[in-house]
Parts: structure tokens; C-alpha cells; sequence
């Protein structure tokens, strides 16, 4: 039996489901997908828009699966009541269809026996929740996957405090500097490096093949996913991978896709001046709708990139493929595409865009695929009414 993850939740997971689907999203140290994979022993398919199925395939393999909303991160007690189910039942969360058996997809439940999940799952539904519950899901996913395991040797030279929640792969390297575990476990993937001067609180992961640069001060909650470089101060912050904040600036309370660059002293503000709560874009309305958090900073998605001394305000969304540069402060919603900043923008033209993304992909060793340009090509055509 294999699990297949569908979509749910996905215009409110916008940018970031532009090119992928939720399953694919980093939260904690995994992504959903690999949560998935370990936890429940097997291969994993996804049930997606169809322009981002060739990527993502469905399972091809005959026979009964597991179809699981992609939105709700695995647990033993979750995945309990997931292996106890028949093909006469599915779970719900408040008439939200959580999971079920089936030889396919099911579209009518009418004919089933609703039972309503019962275990404590963590699910992520808003941008938002990709940071705010970064911290219990670095927790979960460094329980799980050193579990049994014994760290690497932490260097003489590294101060520490409660070093047996720190946790280092084969092959990371790591100077002189400072790791707070006291307020959660510190996760340092294979090949990964901190370089000196480093002030690290828990929870916090760094993945494989990432690298925290010279004098970074990293705060709890954050995740650099992998092939990633970060410096400067970071705070409570999910960068899915092979993306770089290279430099000094700040970058609180956001989200950051994957292949972003970010520009040398670009800072982002995640609390407005009179504390209100914090408005972001919203795709499916069109509009800019209430978040109910005080401390929200920037949301960025694939491929997108800033220049230097770039000011983003509390709240700002970035679609795909945007280069914004220059002084001030741009829009609060830049769309996809989109080329300029503060003065306006234009559209940023395909094949530019392109060249630029097969030129960052190959310095990772990594091929710009038919597929990729599939994916970005639809996108453009969905974010072109944003593009004024």
C-alpha cells in the first residue's frame, strides 16, 4: 500500500503551490513528502494540478492506496488511524476530508462512514503556518530522524549549551561559535557548515550542503533548507533550498522559495509601527485579507530575486520569477514576473527569466527541465491578470 497526497489548501499555500505541490512544501526540517516517506515506509505519489503532474507524478502501481491530505503532517498516533481504516470509511477534521483507502481517487463520500480524526496533527493551511509552526515541526522531525542514532562530535571550539539536543550529520564542519539547544534541538545536516562566529538558537536546521556564513545570528524556529547560504540575522524563518541570503540584513517571521536570492543588506520589517495585526495578499479574494498575527515578514516564491539595500514592509508577498530592485519601498504584492520596484513595475519577459534560472540551476549541478519551463510558463499565463 502507498500513500498518494493530494492537494488541499492550495490558492491559500500561494506562491509557493504555484510550483509545487503542498506535499512538497519544507516545514521543520523535511519537506511533507519526506515526512510521509519515513514515517509511513513507503513511496509516496501526489494528486496535483495537472501542469505540475509530469513533475510530480501520481503512483502508476495498481491497487488499493492511502489518498492523504497533504495539508496534515504525519504522527504515529495519525498515521494509526490512517492503517485502521476501510474501504467503507475516511477521516475527517470538521468536514474537511482528511484521509481514506480506495483504488482511486474518490470524489463522492456520501456513500462512506465519516469518523473523525481523533489525533493531535499538525496542519499547514496559510503561508503563515509554514514559520509559525516551524518550531514544534523541527522538534518532531529531529525526534524522528535521530532516533537511535549517535551525533558527530561537536568541536572543542564550539560553545554549547545543551549539547545532547544538538544533532550533526557525516561530513559537517564547524568553527568556533555558539549553539543554544535550550529552547529546542539543533539539527546540522551531512556536508553542511557553520562557519565561525556563529550564534545559533534552537529549534533550528540547518540541511544538507547549506552553510551559515561568518557572524550569523540565527533565532529559534528557523530552517535553511538544503544548498543554501545564509548570513546576517535571521529570525523564525523557512528557506525551502538551494536559495541564498548571503549577506548582512535582517529576514523575520517569512518564507523564502527556492533559487531566491537575496541582495546584500536587504532587511525585512515583520511588525508594523503600531503593532496592528498584519494583512498579506490573498489569492483566492484578490485582495488583502487580515492574518490575525502581530509578527509576519516576507513571502517569496521560486526564482525570485532582490537586489541590494532592498526594504520590503511588513507583509509583503512575491510571486515567481520577480527581480525587484532600486530605492524605497516596493508594493506590499509584487505578482509574478514582475521587473522593478518602488518607481513600478514591468512585466519580467519569459525567456529572460529563464536564462537566468538555467544559469543559478547549473551552478547546483541541476538541469533546467521541459518541465520547469512547463510550470513557469503556466504561471505566467495564471499571474498576468496581477501584472498591471
Amino acid at each position: 500500500m502507498q500513500i498518494i497526497l493530494f492537494d488541499q489548501h492550495r490558492t491559500s499555500l500561494l506562491p509557493f503551490t504555484f510550483t509545487r505541490p503542498v506535499a512538497e512544501i519544507r516545514v521543520g526540517i523535511l519537506s511533507i513528502s519526506e515526512k510521509w516517506e519515513k514515517l509511513f515506509h513507503c513511496e509516496v505519489g501526489f494528486l496535483t494540478e495537472d501542469y505540475l503532474q509530469a513533475k510530480y507524478p501520481s503512483l502508476k502501481a495498481e491497487g488499493e492506496h492511502v489518498y492523504v491530505n497533504a495539508s496534515y503532517l504525519p504522527n504515529e498516533a495519525f498515521i494509526a488511524e490512517i492503517k485502521a481504516l476501510k474501504t467503507s470509511t475516511y477521516l475527517t477534521d470538521k468536514d474537511e476530508v482528511v484521509a481514506y483507502k480506495a483504488y482511486q481517487k474518490i470524489e463522492d463520500f456520501s456513500a462512506l462512514e465519516k469518523i473523525e480524526l481523533s489525533a493531535e496533527v499538525i496542519s499547514i493551511k496559510y503561508t503563515w503556518d509554514i514559520f509559525s509552526k516551524n518550531h514544534e515541526c523541527i522538534k518532531a522531525d529531529f525526534d524522528m530522524l535521530t532516533k537511535g542514532r549517535k551525533s558527530q562530535a561537536i568541536p572543542q571550539s564550539v560553545f554549547t549549551v545543551n549539547s545532547e539536543n544538538i544533532f550533526i550529520e557525516e561530513g559537517a564542519k564547524l568553527y568556533n561559535g555558539s549553539l543554544n539547544a535550550s529552547e529546542g534541538p539543533i539539527y546540522i545536516g551531512k556536508n553542511a557548515e557553520i562557519m565561525e562566529n556563529c550564534s545559533v538558537r534552537g529549534p533550528f536546521a540547518l540541511c544538507d550542503s547549506s552553510t551559515l556564513k561568518m557572524g550569523a545570528k540565527i533565532y529559534t524556529g528557523t530552517t535553511v533548507g538544503p544548498h543554501s547560504k545564509v548570513g546576517g540575522e535571521v529570525s523564525n524563518s523557512v528557506i525551502f533550498g538551494y536559495s541564498n541570503k548571503g549577506h548582512d540584513g535582517f529576514l523575520g517571521n517569512s518564507v523564502l522559495g527556492e533559487w531566491v536570492n537575496i541582495g546584500a543588506d536587504t532587511n525585512t520589517s515583520n511588525l508594523k509601527n503600531n503593532y496592528a495585526p498584519v494583512r498579506l495578499w490573498n489569492y483566492a479574494e484578490e485582495r488583502f485579507a487580515d492574518t490575525g498575527l502581530q509578527f509576519c515578514g516576507l513571502m517569496i516564491g521560486d526564482h525570485s530575486k532582490c537586489g541590494i539595500n532592498t526594504m520590503f514592509n511588513t507583509g509583503t508577498v512575491i510571486g515567481v520569477s520577480a527581480n525587484i530592485f532600486g530605492a524605497g519601498f516596493p508594493r506590499n504584492f509584487i505578482p509574478s514576473f514582475s521587473w522593478g520596484g518602488s518607481a513600478g513595475t514591468t512585466t519580467y519577459k519569459t525567456n529572460k527569466a529563464f536564462e537566468v534560472a538555467k544559469l543559478v540551476m547549473a551552478r547546483r549541478k541541476i538541469e533546467f527541465s521541459k518541465d520547469d519551463e512547463q510550470i513557469l510558463l503556466q504561471v505566467f499565463d495564471m499571474s498576468q491578470k496581477f501584472r498591471r
